[in-house]
């Protein structure tokens, strides 16, 4: 029985259908998203979702729906839905969606009089291809299956317009056909599992209406093309598989191929094996190194993202191999101490301050799991020690560790900490200066580097260090710490002390290596529990102050006001968490757990299975942003996790 439990009653009331998303991916790049029902309300939705290396690499949308008619008797039954301009529906397939399962791939049950059809896809791992599954579990006539393929061919960011460049042309292969809509892209395979007939009717079908896009203040109108469609009978009991791909199948194998792709998925059977599921979906092969993908559907990997993630994709899947693979991925493109914004850049932008600070708290992590800190300074500690160096010494941007120890940052114009949304160029917030989180995390590196000196013996870098860590962890207590208020600044730039209620202190009070005293940390987490707590995570700015925004929405300066003055990040419920239970011990876990349930409740709202990229501060704090999000998946893990540990004690 599925986990997750959907009202069937109001499967065909489009309001809640077209709500809840799903997201597939195949760890080789290429995604499946679509609606509940199928309709699709995003540019970005498609069933076929694929890198294309002629386009160096970035996602194109090239089977965007696949529309199936049960035909009986000569009547037709489109199981398909679109939205046209204006909201008018059609097809209207959803009202005959009578069942939705998640167990190791979803299944959609339709029921059309005394035809019962079933739907299934799964992404072949590692390829580009999508097989789509369809079983009649009961018929009492002849039936015909028939498939009408919508095709896109186009960059995720953009939308297919009916134009008079497009090849129109098909070649037949074994049991279908393959289409190449535009010169430069591969061809599309489209066949089934058995000898069918495809009946060429192109046409374009105009005007599709993409609903989210329009409410983010984005064009919205797409013309698809449909160069015809599959026709196959179907008896009771048979299957009929459909795959599309960049590749010619083996049709005869497609049943066996289904089923070997489908033994690889594991079964969702609780709350912790739904996030595992997502966060499998993150991980990503390139070659010989191993990325994180930041979110779906629109993101590719960001490296602050992917090592604040990483702990938490470790946990999820059970793999501590992968904090090998990703960090050795990463310290390649380590240059003068600081990492790229994405190593997929092809002219990265070394703009991020705090970025190297996360890969000395990912570091951390691991050896927390190994322990072995002579191994990990003999692998790390020559990237560890430049970090630092750069950091004294100074880098670009004006940073730069001050004569009392703590790390100045700033640039006019430049976001370098994680709130980093901007509008027109301009920072939101600029936050330039002494950042709390910044200097928080370089304590904690610090600290962490002599720790692993010491276990190596390198006695020449603690010479150099020697007595630094102190003078850190004594100029954050007088520069940030308020007894006052009883929390700590956000960022102080000279005279200016900004005293806003952000979750960034809460980082300080989560570290191995804190700066603060166990009454100070309690001070913070009440502060942050009273003002920023909430269900889906924690606010970023109080809703007590006058530039708070508890409503993400309008346009996109609209929504980019909002990303950072108000809305809700789920990541940082890791550090709350963390935080609090260092301080309360297992007397914490009641109230902990009780507030990881609004987690549990999300995993049926919006994207199926999986966390969104942010949530409205106002409740009933709806999901906004990208529909999957690496950082957040994973915090919520670990922080489930530590729970487990401290219930363990």
């Amino acid at each position: 029985m599925s986990y997750l439990k959907f009202d069937k009653g109001q499967l065909v009331n489009l309001e809640y259908s077209l709500n809840k998303e799903i997201l597939r991916s195949n760890r080789a790049g290429s995604y499946i998203s679509t609606t509940l029902n199928g309709c699709n309300t995003r540019k970005y939705h498609g069933l076929l979702v694929t890198p294309i290396k002629e386009f160096l690499g970035e996602k194109h949308v090239l089977l965007s729906s696949l529309d199936s008619t049960i035909v009986q008797h000569g009547a037709e039954f489109n199981l398909g839905i679109h939205r046209f301009e204006g909201g008018h529906y059609e097809p209207k397939g959803h009202k005959y969606i009578r069942d939705v399962e998640f167990d190791k791939i979803p299944k959609i049950t339709y029921r059309v009089g005394g035809v019962v059809l079933t739907m299934e896809r799964i992404l072949v791992e590692k390829e580009q291809q999508v097989i789509v599954k369809y079983t009649l579990e009961d018929a009492h006539s002849p039936t015909i299956l028939r498939l009408r393929p919508f095709l896109a061919f186009r960059a995720i960011h953009n939308l297919s317009k009916a134009n008079l460049y497009i090849n129109q042309k098909f070649t037949k292969i074994n049991n279908g056909i393959k289409v190449r809509l535009y010169g430069n892209y591969p061809n599309l395979q489209m066949q089934l599992n058995k000898k069918c007939e495809f009946i060429p009717v192109p046409d374009w079908y105009y005007n599709i209406e993409y609903t989210k896009e329009k409410s983010r203040g984005y064009e919205y109108l797409e013309d698809l093309y449909v160069p015809g469609y599959f026709e196959i009978p179907i008896k009771k009991g048979e299957s009929i598989l459909f795959s599309a791909s960049t590749s010619e199948a083996n049709t005869r194998f497609l049943k066996k191929q289904f089923k070997e792709e489908l033994n690889k998925r594991s079964i969702r059977y609780d709350f912790l094996s739904f996030l595992q599921n997502a966060s499998e979906q993150f991980v990503l092969k390139k070659g010989n190194e191993t990325d994180v993908i930041a979110g779906f559907p629109w993101y590719g990997s960001f490296t602050r993202q992917t090592f604040i993630a990483l702990p938490g994709l470790v946990e999820s899947i059970d793999d501590v191999d992968l904090f090998s693979r990703v960090l050795k991925t990463y310290s390649k493109y380590l240059k003068y101490g600081l990492f790229p914004k994405s190593i997929d850049e092809k002219e990265p932008d070394y703009n991020s301050t705090d970025s190297p600070l996360w890969f000395f708290w990912a570091i951390q992590q691991w050896y927390k799991k190994e322990g072995n800190g002579k191994i990990i300074w003999k692998e790390f500690g020559k990237a560890l020690k430049s970090i630092l160096n750069i950091y004294r010494n100074g880098l670009s941007f004006n940073n730069k560790m001050l004569n009392n120890g703590l790390v100045y940052a700033g640039k006019e114009h430049t976001p370098l900490t994680w709130m980093d949304s901007t509008i027109k160029g301009n920072p939101v917030i600029q936050r330039k200066g002494l950042t709390v989180e910044i200097n928080a995390l370089w304590y904690n590196a610090v600290c962490f580097a002599v720790d692993l000196a010491e276990q190596a013996n390198d006695h020449i870098f603690l010479m150099e260090w020697e007595g630094i860590h102190e003078k850190i962890k004594d100029s954050f207590q007088k520069t940030f710490w308020n007894k006052d208020v009883g929390h700590l600044a956000d960022y102080v730039d000279g005279d200016h002390v900004d005293m806003s209620v952000r979750p960034n202190m809460l980082i300080a009070t989560a570290l191995d290596f804190s700066p603060l005293t166990r009454e100070q940390k309690k001070s913070v987490l009440s502060i942050c529990r009273d003002q920023l707590l909430t269900p889906r995570g924690l606010r970023t700015l109080s809703p007590d102050h006058p530039k708070y925004k508890g409503v993400i929405e309008g346009n996109p300066e609209e929504r980019e006001l909002a990303i950072h003055q108000g809305a809700v990040w789920p990541w940082l419920i890791r550090f709350f968490v963390e935080g609090y239970l260092k301080v309360h011990k297992r007397g914490g876990v009641p109230f902990v757990k009780k507030l990881m349930e609004g987690f549990e409740e999300e995993l049926s709202e919006h994207c199926i299975g999986t966390l969104s990229e942010t949530y409205n501060g106002n409740p009933p704090h709806r999901a906004k942003g990208a529909i999957s999000q690496a950082w957040n998946v994973a915090s919520v893990v670990a922080a489930y996790k530590m729970i487990q540990e401290y219930e363990n004690q």
